[in-house]
């Protein structure tokens, strides 16, 4: 599934050069690439010294300043069901 997306991606930006991109085709790029760098920095973050304690830090930090760090395909694995009370 995200081979998929980020060929799709790639046509989208090739258009985009060619100037035969639509407007929906570079919104649906433009958000493929955030995922991609949203996975980029997690990987970065977990293999820096001490991660345990800068990890928590740094999602507090994003959440009162209202970034999401977090990629969609993680949140989609993810359900408020399944959390133990």
């Amino acid at each position: 599934m995200e081979n998929r997306e980020n060929k799709r991606m790639l046509d989208a930006y090739i258009k985009y050069a060619e100037g035969s991109a639509s407007e929906e085709e570079l919104d649906a790029a433009n958000f493929q690439l955030q995922q991609i760098f949203k996975n980029l920095g997690l990987g970065i973050l977990l293999i820096l010294p001490f991660s345990p304690v800068t990890l928590p830090f740094i999602f507090s930090k994003a959440k009162e300043l209202n970034i999401d760090l977090i990629p969609n395909w993680y949140k989609s694995l993810s359900n408020d069901d399944d959390r133990l009370e």
